[in-house]
């Protein structure tokens, strides 16, 4: 995730958001309006219809490039340094974040200082100066992150982008949201340019606005932003990643303390089905992010102390390490389910993957219990409370459920759920969308060789404790340190870390 001066103004700033659509010669049908009048900022968020999986080939990055250029750069206006300048008495600021259908542009300020932050965010969007400077230090920061921050400062972060190449490779999904270090290095001023043109267009956008406004600004917002270019791009059709059955892994070989471990698979359904909500039920018991009360932290860390959290996902959920709840404004057409096992000692790293897919292949097998589901099923019924405690936060859940083609809210739908589904409609959709022993599994370790082997051989792997443990713990590590999980050699592949995001 990228970090700019802006976007840290941008966090200290109170905000309350709502969505809306321009009008005249902006598609007023796409309007997303969350008008609170008794808030005194006003909070904009205006969704254009482009991601990184609008990349052209040999160019993957330009998406994240072209969103830095509008949120972290000069206009023709203003220097980057004066728009800094100017921004930060107002104690408000902007930004801009590619994901891999969507390119969200965000603001707040309060509304006193309305007329100075104004004319800032405007220009930004319609007027981006495309200086060659500007490009030059914003490609130097991704391929810092690519080849550096990836590479060799987050194991946790590497093991998903591994992962999440993998499973959509060859899609318009195969690369992360960052690029590859050629795409990045290859990409001009001309590049960005054309796909700015292409791309940010007064057809291709959804207006938000929300908090303290009043219908003056929502029909200045509209005009102005019908300054940007005329266009509605082709749409990309959704990718139909690769088929797979049984056990595959990528091991990255890094001189790395700790073994982190990511696995998954491509899974067919979105949020705003009845299956969705039920599936969300499930994985809340298995791995509830952050949540210390979650199956697989009880299995994993509580009981055996081997890291600091177990997480699961039927979403997308990018930057994890950084959120306590989803986010918003990442949707998208295709999503995976993913079982996060963050960094564990190097010698119980095959013990930690078995003991994952045990309790995976468990669930799938039986399903919940009774008693699990009532107490996930209420806990989640008020949890939902907290994915949204700000107007911005609504805001960007609103222009989501325009994405997903929900009618009315998925917040509100989510609790309303949580009233009327039953045990059987969990366990159906545990059958129906997850699979016992199928995954994708990504590992990043030192002993890449070593851990190979002991997949392809189903070697056991036993685990020794510094403190005394329960007898019932020792007697499940025998189970566990047995447990199948033998991948045939074709489908285990080792990579140096050095040739990672080429």
């Amino acid at each position: 995730m990228k970090t700019s001066t802006k976007s840290l103004l941008l966090s200290i700033a109170l905000c309350v958001p709502v969505l809306t659509m321009g009008e005249g010669s902006v598609n007023t049908d796409d309007a997303v309006l969350l008008p609170v009048r008794k808030d005194p900022t006003i909070c904009f968020r205006i969704w254009f219809k482009v991601g990184s999986q609008n990349d052209p080939k040999g160019k993957e990055g330009l998406a994240e490039i072209t969103a830095a250029m509008i949120s972290d750069a000069s206009t023709r206006n203003n220097s980057y340094e004066q728009i800094l300048d100017k921004l930060y008495p107002l104690a408000a600021g902007y930004d801009a974040e590619a994901s891999v259908e969507m390119t969200a542009v965000s603001g707040r300020v309060h509304k006193d200082n309305l007329a100075d932050y104004y004319p800032l965010l405007i220009d930004a969007i319609t007027a981006p100066a495309f200086a060659q400077t500007d490009l030059d230090r914003i490609k130097s920061g991704i391929l810092s992150t690519l080849e550096n921050t990836l590479r060799y400062s987050s194991d946790e972060e590497l093991g998903k982008a591994v992962l999440y190449n993998d499973l959509f490779a060859g899609t318009p999904y195969g690369h992360i949201t960052s690029g590859t270090v050629a795409g990045v290095s290859s990409i001009t001023l001309d590049d960005v340019k054309a796909f700015y043109t292409k791309y940010f267009t007064r057809e291709n956008l959804v207006i938000g606005l929300g908090g303290g406004y009043d219908e003056s600004l929502l029909a200045k917002l509209r005009g102005d932003l019908g300054r940007l270019p005329a266009g509605k791009p082709e749409e990309v059709p959704p990718p139909v990643p690769a088929a797979f059955e049984g056990w595959k892994a990528t091991i990255v070989e890094k001189d790395a303390p700790a073994t982190a471990i990511s696995m998954g698979f491509p899974i067919d359904i979105l949020r705003g089905t009845k299956d969705w909500y039920a599936l969300e039920i499930a994985n809340s018991w298995l791995g509830e992010h952050r949540n210390s009360s979650s199956h697989l932290y009880q299995v994993i860390r509580e009981r055996r102390g081997l890291n600091y959290g177990d997480y699961s996902y039927i979403e997308n959920f990018p930057h994890g390490g950084m959120r306590s709840v989803p986010p918003q404004n990442v949707s998208r057409r295709k999503q995976i389910f993913e079982i996060w096992i963050r960094p564990v000692p190097e010698e119980t790293g095959h013990f930690a993957l078995r003991a994952a897919l045990r309790e995976f292949a468990k669930l799938t097998e039986h399903g919940m219990t009774a008693e699990d589901f009532t107490i996930t099923r209420d806990f989640l019924k008020k949890y939902v409370l907290h994915y949204a405690p700000t107007t911005m936060e609504r805001l960007g859940y609103a222009l989501d459920d325009r994405f997903y083609g929900i009618e009315g809210s998925h917040l509100e739908r989510f609790r309303s759920m949580m009233q009327t589904l039953t045990l059987a409609d969990v366990n159906a959709a545990i059958a129906k969308y997850w699979k016992k022993g199928t995954m994708d599994i990504a590992i990043v370790t030192k002993d890449a060789k070593g851990m190979r082997d002991a997949l392809v051989n189903d070697t056991p792997s036993p685990i020794s404790y510094k403190n005394p443990k329960p007898a019932s713990i020792l007697a499940e590590d025998k189970e566990i340190a047995v447990f199948p999980v033998k991948i045939k050699p074709e489908n285990v592949k080792v990579v140096p870390v050095t040739a990672m995001f080429k």
